[in-house]
């Protein structure tokens, strides 16, 4: 699939850094491909971090992205930062 606009939004922002969430029927190896995040160059910055709830509709994987360089119109995420793998209960 592809980058869904509707489906970022920015939780807080402060000192120019801007906590976003973003959900995704997509794997979280598909947002993190090249230039995934290249329509939403305008907002993202280096540093902002992105909370993914991917998978969305089958396993649910949620972590978290940062942005690690935005130039020129292309945007890169770092590797993907998975939460919640331990249910020790």
């Amino acid at each position: 699939m592809a980058y869904a606009p509707n489906n970022l939004s920015a939780l807080t922002y402060a000192n120019g850094f801007t906590l976003w969430h973003y959900k995704t029927a997509d794997t979280h190896e598909e947002v993190d491909s090249d230039g995934y995040f290249n329509a939403a160059a305008g907002m993202l910055r280096v540093g902002d971090f992105i909370f993914a709830n991917a998978s969305i509709g089958g396993t649910v994987e949620s972590g978290v992205f940062i942005v690690s360089s935005n130039a020129g119109g292309v945007v890169d995420v770092a590797n993907f930062t998975d939460f919640g793998d331990d249910n020790l209960d």
